[in-house]
């Protein structure tokens, strides 16, 4: 199931994992293979992992199972359970004729968090497994500078753009719109192309699903943004691309600790010292030191 010492490294970078962080898996390895207990954890994890593969919304709860992991593996048994998962991952992308570009891009998001991990806790490890959960099981894929996730309209969501007008309803299928970190700026060069390989791709690779609109949820679509940046800002220009699917404050979703993570790494950085190097590092810690507070906003656009 696992690759062995000689392969795993190459594996590893294939996946963009950290340089600092490759010594220590292959190292750590031999300790995972001798524990018969872990490796049938291993097992089972990747089970739950590859079941109905590449159906929408069927992802396990996978951070509970790997939570089970002897203390000697837990910062980095998920790493384990995504490489021994890889082949699978591989053959349902040639199955569906997913490009290998798309794929190794895709599934470098796992080195990608694992560069996040270790610049908020200071040490390597992966500590969103189920975020990568969809990305192992063909639910996500990355296009250019964004992520688009195959997904349903919830129920808010749904009945929201039914009473727009539109012939949707909760259930229907939709694509998540995510941005990546450690990707350059988010300039709306880049995201006209990410949008149209989107428009390519799932009406190629997915031409079963009909796909009416793009969805987004994050606190990048804070109307506030706007009050502190300029209009043609990346981010101000990011936002205008969406309709608001509900601006009510008190049905918004506080969310002061979501920007602090994004724009400085640790969600727990104390707000008095928040630099302010850049317009978006002022914007958030001057609102939240002034007393405000950040919203997740929700947005939508016909596809």
């Amino acid at each position: 199931m696992l690759p062995d010492t000689d392969e795993l490294p190459e594996i590893l970078l294939d996946l963009a994992v950290p340089h600092e962080d490759i010594n220590e898996l292959v190292a750590l390895r031999r300790t995972l293979t001798a524990d018969a207990g872990a490796m049938r954890l291993l097992e089972e994890c990747v089970e739950e992992l590859v079941r109905d593969i590449g159906e929408m919304g069927k992802g396990p709860r996978l951070g509970e199972r790997v939570a089970e992991a002897p203390a000697a593996l837990d910062h980095y048994f998920a790493v384990y359970v995504f490489v021994a998962a890889l082949p699978h991952t591989r053959a349902y992308h040639r199955a569906r004729g997913i490009p290998a570009d798309v794929s190794r891009r895709t599934l470098a998001d796992l080195g990608r968090n694992m560069a996040v991990h270790r610049r908020r806790y200071g040490r390597g490890g992966l500590h969103v497994v189920s975020w990568l959960s969809n990305h192992f099981r063909g639910e996500l894929y990355q296009l250019g500078r964004l992520q688009f996730e195959r997904a349903r309209l919830g129920e808010r969501t749904g009945s929201a753009l039914a009473a727009a007008g539109l012939d949707v309803a909760p259930g229907t299928p939709c694509l998540n719109l995510h941005i990546c970190d450690f990707h350059g700026p988010l300039a709306p060069a880049a995201c006209d192309r990410s949008l149209a390989l989107a428009r390519e791709f799932f009406a190629r690779h997915y031409p079963q699903e009909r796909w009416q609109v793009a969805v987004c949820h994050s606190w990048l679509l804070d109307p506030q943004l706007k009050q502190y940046l300029p209009a043609d800002s990346n981010v101000v220009r990011f936002q205008e691309r969406f309709r608001a699917i509900w601006n009510d404050r008190e049905d918004l979703q506080r969310a002061d600790t979501e920007p602090v993570q994004f724009v400085f790494g640790n969600p727990d950085l104390p707000v008095e010292s928040l630099p302010r190097r850049t317009s978006v590092e002022r914007a958030v810690g001057d609102h939240l030191r002034a007393g405000g507070h950040w919203y997740i906003g929700h947005g939508w656009f016909p596809l």
